[in-house]
């Protein structure tokens, strides 16, 4: 089959294309004819072995793929590795059905970017009607969606921060109340007032850096940052318990695989949920590119520049 291929941790310059065996189910997995793979920014981590579970050399990247199983099903799976390929193998706990109605673009774009932004929302910020809500790149796959959530779910005020005008224009246009440069020299005091000179209660956070440390500076009392990703990969300042207690701050970090550990199926509400929404027009996948398999490789620079909108699917068949 024709995949992509890791064999030395890098950048983009270290995806090849490659002709590999199918991939040979185990107990419990699944094999799933790919009809698209999904790329997230986490894969950019995969390939230079900076991602929060080590990678292992050799390596097909690739963490979601939708397809069909060998009934014929059309499902949508989380794959720990292997997704930029023509098949794939799932554990079965993963596959999530896909609704008539639904395209790929969307089962995609849901289950680990939707998954995510409706987790940080709903388990790690509990979002109360009428608090207000910073999404950082807000034009980016988790940022894109969470917008929406938080707008559907009652937030008072959505500031979405993003580096470009048609980026920002993107998160207006998705529900924002109001979109500011990501680019500011004073992130606390840029926050402040684009919510009107009050302090905010909702941070989603996958910058790090300095952005991390001005949104924390930002929150209001008993404020929360949701910490999901380090996409400047600048660590922020370590965090002084002291100025955690005397401002009744919380910051929380998520990581998507912990979800599939939680009782009572979160993860399968969480998908349930997000193509309710979407079936009934709330929430809309927004396209940022599709690249042929043969051209990870310029998938992985794009996300890296931080100039792509949306989310990035692959089509192993091309």
């Amino acid at each position: 089959m024709r995949a992509v291929q890791v064999t030395e941790f890098g950048g983009p310059e270290v995806l090849r294309n490659v002709e590999l065996p199918d991939p040979v189910p185990g107990e419990g997995q699944v094999l799933v004819e790919v009809d698209h793979a999904g790329v997230n920014y986490a894969d950019t981590h995969q390939a230079e072995n900076t991602y929060l579970a080590p990678s292992r050399l050799p390596l097909v990247p690739g963490g979601e793929v939708i397809g069909r199983t060998s009934e014929g099903a059309r499902v949508v799976a989380l794959v720990n590795s292997g997704g930029y390929a023509e098949r794939a193998v799932a554990d079965r706990r993963t596959l999530i059905p896909v609704p008539d109605g639904v395209d790929d673009l969307s089962a995609l774009s849901f289950i680990v970017q939707g998954s995510t932004a409706w987790l940080l929302l709903r388990k790690n910020a509990h979002l109360e009607s009428g608090e207000s809500v910073v999404v950082h790149a807000a034009a980016g796959g988790v940022g894109s969606i969470a917008v929406q959530l938080a707008k559907a779910w009652g937030a008072g005020s959505v500031i979405a921060t993003a580096s470009s005008e048609e980026k920002r224009a993107l998160a207006l246009e998705l529900g924002a109340d109001v979109a500011v440069d990501s680019r500011a020299e004073d992130m606390t005091a840029t926050l402040r007032e684009a919510n009107g000179g009050k302090r905010v209660d909702i941070v989603l956070d996958m910058t790090g850096g300095r952005v991390t440390d001005q949104s924390i500076a930002a929150l209001a009392p008993f404020g929360r940052l949701a910490f999901y990703g380090m996409a400047s990969r600048q660590q922020p300042k370590p965090v002084q318990l002291g100025a955690v207690l005397s401002h009744s701050t919380t910051i929380s970090g998520m990581w998507l695989p912990h979800a599939l550990t939680l009782p009572g199926n979160v993860f399968g509400k969480a998908m349930a949920e997000l193509f309710e929404l979407s079936l009934g027009g709330k929430i809309r996948a927004v396209p940022g590119g599709e690249y042929g398999l043969s051209e990870a490789r310029k998938a992985h620079e794009a996300l890296r520049s931080r100039a792509t909108m949306g989310k990035l699917i692959l089509d192993p068949r091309r």
